[in-house]
C-alpha cells in the first residue's frame, strides 16, 4: 500500500519508483544495450573513431559488428559467450556448495544460535552483524533473519519495527560486507576479470579480491548500524503497543546442537588439511615457485567453497535429521536452484553485451576518453574514489541488481581506473560500496515488497514513505562512515585482499 504523503522528499521518492518501475526487464535492458553497441559500432566505424592504446601505443578503431564479418563472430560465438562467461560457472558451483548449507537448516541453526545466545545488551549489534553475514548464503537474511529480528526485539520489550530494520540494515545495507565469501564474490570477480581484460588480456581478479576490505568493513557496518539505531531509530518509533502476544524464540533441538558440533568438527579438519598444504616451505596447497598468493587455495577458493560446504551440510543434515536418504542431499540442492534461474537467463543477455562491447573496442574507446579527461581534470585518487561511490549508490537507485549494473557500467569503469593506474579490484570496491549504502532506500531493491509485509505486520499503514523514512538515516551514516574507511584504506596504501593491491601497472 502506497503513503500518500507530501513533501519534498516524498515526491523526490516517488519519482524514483516512477522512472524504476518504466525501465524494463534486466534481461531485456541487455539486449536492447547490445542492440544499441551494434548500432554504435556501425557508426563509430562510418566515422573513424579511434583511441591510441597506452598500453602498447598501438591506435585502436571502432569495429563494425553490422558487417559481413561482425555478423558472422555474433552468429558463431554466441553459445560460446554465453558458457564461458566467467560469473557463469563460478557462481553455479558456489551455489551448488551453499544450497547444501541451506537446505540442511547448518546456516539456518548457526544463525539462531548467534541470535539466540546473544546477550541483551549487545542484541541491536548482533542482529545487524548476522544480517551482514546472512548475505553469504544469497537470499536468506530477507526470509529468516529480518522477520526473526522483529521476534527478538519484541520478546525483548523492544519495538519489533526497530528490529526489522537493524536487520534490514545489516542485510541489504551491508550486502558486500562480510567475513565469509558468498556468491556475490565470485560473481562480481568475474565480471571484474572480463571488464579488466579489455586492458589487459592476462588479468584475473581474485573472489577474494576485497576479502580484506569487506572483512574489516563487517564490523564497521555492525557498529554503525547499531548506532543508528539506538540513536535515532528506536527513539523515533517510540514504544510498541500490541494486544497480541509475542511469539517464543525456541532453542535447537538435542538432534540440531549435535549436528551443529559435527559439522563444526568437519570444518575444523578442513581448516587443518588446508593449513597442512599451506605452511610447509613445499606444502602441496602452494602455487607455482611455493607462492601463497597463487595457492589453488585461492584461485580455486569456488571449489573449496564448495566441498567444504558439501561436506558440513551433508554431515549436519544426517544428524539432525533433515537428511534422511541421499536423495534429500539432491532435492534440497534443486529446490534452492529455483532461485538461480532468473540469474541464468540475465547471464545469457549480459555475456552478449559485454562480448560485443569488447568486440566493438567501444569500451577501450570510452576508457581512453575518459580517463584523459580524469587526467585533464587532475581530480586525484580519493575525489575520484567519493565520485564513484556517489554515482554507483544514485545508479542503486533506479536498478536492483549489483550484478546487472555491475555488468553495464564494469566494462567502462575498470579499464577507466586501470588507465589511470588504478587497479579493477579498487573500482569493484568502491562499486560495492555505492551499491550497498542505497539498498535500503530503493523501492528497485527485489526484496522491497516483502520489507513492507514485515514492517506492515507491526503497523497496519507502513508504505514505501515509512519504510524509506525509517531506513535513510542508515542510507546516509553507512554512505559517510564507509566512504570515509575507503579514504583511510587508500591512504595507506593497504591492499584490498590477498594479492590485490590498490594499483596497476601497466605490462611492458
Amino acid at each position: 500500500m502506497k503513503r500518500k504523503a507530501k513533501g519534498f522528499f516524498n515526491n523526490f521518492i516517488n519519482f524514483i519508483e516512477k522512472v524504476g518501475n518504466a525501465l524494463p526487464h534486466p534481461a531485456l535492458l541487455f539486449c536492447f544495450m547490445a542492440i544499441l553497441v551494434v548500432i554504435i559500432s556501425f557508426v563509430g566505424s562510418t566515422f573513424r573513431w579511434e583511441a591510441q592504446n597506452p598500453a602498447n601505443g598501438e591506435f585502436v578503431y571502432v569495429v563494425n559488428l553490422l558487417s559481413v564479418e561482425g555478423i558472422h563472430r555474433i552468429m558463431l560465438e554466441m553459445v560460446n559467450n554465453y558458457t564461458s562467461f566467467a560469473p557463469l560457472g563460478i557462481v553455479i558451483v558456489a551455489m551448488l556448495g551453499i544450497s547444501v548449507v541451506e537446505s540442511s537448516g547448518l546456516l539456518k541453526a548457526v544463525l539462531n544460535v548467534i541470535l539466540v545466545k546473544s546477550p541483551k545488551r549487545i542484541i541491536t549489534f548482533v542482529v545487524v552483524f548476522v544480517g551482514v553475514l546472512s548475505n553469504a548464503a544469497s537470499d536468506l537474511g530477507y526470509v529468516l533473519i529480518i522477520p526473526l529480528a522483529g521476534v527478538i526485539f519484541q520478546t525483548l520489550g523492544r519495538h519489533p519495527i526497530a528490529g526489522i530494520a537493524a536487520a534490514f540494515a545489516g542485510v541489504s545495507g551491508g550486502f558486500s560486507a562480510n567475513i565469509l565469501i558468498g556468491t556475490i564474490d565470485p560473481l562480481l570477480a568475474g565480471i571484474s576479470t572480463e571488464s579488466a581484460r579489455i586492458i589487459d588480456p592476462n588479468y584475473y581478479v581474485l573472489p577474494t579480491a576485497n576479502y580484506y576490505f569487506m572483512a574489516i568493513s563487517t564490523f564497521l557496518i555492525a557498529i554503525l548500524g547499531t548506532f543508528v539505531t539506538n540513536s535515532f531509530v528506536e527513539p523515533r518509533l517510540g514504544k510498541f503497543e500490541s494486544e497480541s502476544e509475542s511469539s517464543p524464540i525456541t532453542n535447537l533441538q538435542p538432534k540440531e546442537r549435535k549436528g551443529l558440533v559435527a559439522a563444526f568438527l568437519v570444518f575444523i579438519l578442513w581448516v587443518f588439511i588446508f593449513l597442512l598444504g599451506l605452511i610447509p616451505e613445499n606444502g602441496f596447497l602452494r602455487g607455482p615457485n611455493n607462492s601463497l598468493l597463487a595457492s589453488p587455495l585461492l584461485k580455486g577458493f569456488v571449489a573449496v567453497l564448495f566441498i567444504v560446504s558439501v561436506s558440513c551440510g551433508v554431515v549436519y543434515g544426517y544428524i539432525a535429521g533433515t537428511f534422511k536418504k541421499h536423495t534429500d542431499v539432491i532435492n534440497g540442492i534443486v529446490a534452492s536452484f529455483k532461485g538461480i534461474v532468473p540469474f541464468l537467463v540475465l547471464v545469457f543477455f549480459a555475456s552478449q553485451f559485454v562480448a560485443l562491447f569488447k568486440w566493438s573496442n567501444l569500451g577501450l574507446i570510452i576508457a581512453v576518453g575518459g580517463a584523459s579527461l580524469l587526467k585533464s581534470l587532475d581530480l586525484g585518487l580519493i575525489p575520484l574514489v567519493v565520485a564513484f561511490v556517489i554515482f554507483s549508490a544514485f545508479l542503486n537507485l533506479f536498478m536492483g541488481s549489483a550484478s546487472a549494473k555491475w555488468a553495464i557500467i564494469g566494462p567502462i569503469f575498470v579499464p577507466l581506473f586501470m588507465l589511470l593506474g588504478y587497479s579493477p579490484e579498487l573500482s569493484q570496491a568502491v562499486f560495492r560500496i555505492g551499491d550497498s549504502v542505497t539498498n535500503v532506500i530503493s523501492p528497485m531493491m527485489s526484496f522491497f515488497a516483502l520489507i513492507i509485509s514485515y514492517f506492515q505486520k507491526y503497523d497496519e499503514k507502513a508504505g514505501i514513505g515509512i519504510i524509506i523514512g525509517t531506513m535513510l538515516p542508515y542510507s546516509i551514516v553507512f554512505f559517510l562512515g564507509w566512504t570515509f574507511l575507503l579514504i583511510i584504506w587508500v591512504a595507506l596504501g593497504l591492499p584490498l585482499g590477498p594479492g590485490s593491491e590498490l594499483y596497476y601497472v601497466q605490462p611492458k
